[in-house]
């Protein structure tokens, strides 16, 4: 099948990043196949449907660098408490009451709906039952990027850290050669994870090519808890064990000093960025803008509705930047195109998949949005188109998504099976939830 894109303005997001006009793209099935002006396009594929995009940007889908999906079922049980105790009083005990297959299948389902009706065409996940949350995205057609999940303690999915991989591993068999499904192993966190499930994570990584997600840093506390019980930071411990090399996503980061960042960054490894989550949860602030100093390669996550409690790219993107100039006291740092690179390109690199999305590019897989540059009071006069998608833009003001070549949101609206799935959830499934909530908070 073939389209034509021709949107008002095009942000490819290769080289230097800029919005350009006068220029159409041609997607080829799954792919994108051109970019040249529309006159050029039509004379040279005059069987294409052409799908005009006036007054819209038309720019890469955003990319979800970490994100908890099924955890949407959690939104607003744990409000105001700090990590561990969030963790130790809410999450741990409801998701031992509660978590099965069809517990991540709708939460899945639900986060898919938010994120594709706010630009977002990929999601980095760690969660338990990872079969049932690549179903939900395939039924609501998102890519994913699923993690094997892995813990030491026992829970609803697995006993023990062996049986996490396991049972993960065949999850990534039953659908291997699944083209908008991608894998990563996903260690839950140096105070969760011992050394030798580390060591057994590193050689699978290495064995299948595999990116390694996993918490790091996150609090203060972790990193001084390590101090006391391993006598190094949790950063040392993974350089010890080989795990920091370009493999490695580190998610919030919150707590790495100056020399930690320039060892990630030496080593090839990326940082993802929750700037939400980091303040919800009091964690504190990263050290984004430093962390780009250092070359380290930086992508923008959401963490769980439960953490955040929106799962919204644009709020996290404008929040990362203005936060980093926050913090640094520099009104340059973290400017509009890097906060859109973090968003996309950077994202994309930062789970392993820069060769296949975070770009417009030819050859690229045609993961694409349309952004409404709306003529009203509240959005003109726009000074600037490309600070204007960071700083004013929000996820409200998307119109279209295309994941795979596939036009997922039209008009504002999910489309067709995702369409008719979210409402049946939300109406239907989301009200049982509910009530099994009431009953397992009852019994914390």
């Amino acid at each position: 099948m073939l389209q034509i894109l021709n949107p008002e303005w095009l942000l490819t997001m290769q080289g230097a990043i800029r919005m350009e006009t006068g220029l159409a793209v041609l997607l080829e099935n799954d792919k994108i196949k051109a970019i040249e002006p529309l006159e050029t396009l039509t004379q040279q594929h005059p069987q294409a449907t052409v799908v005009h995009l006036p007054g819209e940007v038309l720019m890469p889908g955003l990319i979800n660098t970490h994100a908890h999906a099924a955890m949407n079922l959690f939104r607003g049980i744990g409000d105001d408490l700090p990590l561990m105790r969030w963790l130790q009083e809410r999450i741990w005990p409801l998701e031992a009451a509660m978590v099965s297959d069809e517990f991540v299948f709708d939460g899945t389902v639900l986060a898919c709906a938010e994120m594709l009706a706010g630009g977002v065409t990929t999601f980095n996940d760690m969660y338990f039952f990872p079969a049932a949350a690549v179903r939900a995205a395939q039924a609501m057609g998102c890519r994913i990027a699923a993690g094997i999940t892995t813990i030491e303690f026992p829970t609803a999915y697995a006993s023990d850290a062996a049986d996490y991989l396991s049972k993960g591993l065949e999850a990534r068999d039953q659908f291997k050669g699944e083209a908008n499904v991608h894998w990563s192993l996903a260690p839950h966190a140096p105070y969760t994870v011992s050394d030798a499930t580390f060591k057994d994570v590193l050689k699978l990584a290495d064995q299948l090519d595999l990116p390694i997600h996993l918490h790091l840093a996150e609090t203060a506390h972790e990193v001084e808890d390590a101090v006391s019980r391993t006598g190094v930071r949790p950063v040392e411990r993974l350089n010890q064990l080989g795990l920091i090399n370009e493999r490695l996503l580190a998610v919030h980061g919150v707590h790495l000093n100056e020399s930690e960042l320039a060892l990630l960054a030496l080593r090839g490894a990326s940082l993802a960025h929750c700037p939400t989550s980091n303040l919800k949860l009091a964690s504190g602030f990263a050290p984004v803008a430093q962390a780009l100093e250092k070359g380290l390669n930086v992508g923008i996550g959401t963490d769980s509705a439960a953490s955040n409690n929106k799962i919204d790219m644009f709020h996290e993107t404008r929040l990362a930047s203005l936060l980093a100039k926050g913090l640094s006291g520099k009104a340059d740092d973290l400017p509009a195109a890097t906060a859109l690179h973090c968003a996309t390109l950077g994202a994309a690199k930062a789970i392993g998949l820069d060769d296949l999305i975070g770009s417009v590019s030819i050859g690229k897989q045609a993961d694409l949005i349309s952004i409404r540059i709306a003529k009203d009071a509240c959005t003109q006069p726009v000074g600037n188109l490309l600070s204007h998608l960071v700083y004013v833009a929000d996820r409200t003001d998307v119109q279209s998504v295309w994941v795979a070549g596939s036009r997922v949101v039209e008009n504002r609206q999910l489309r067709g099976r995702s369409s008719a799935l979210s409402q049946e959830t939300v109406l239907n499934r989301v009200p049982l939830w509910q009530t099994r909530f009431q009953d397992a908070l009852g019994s914390i």
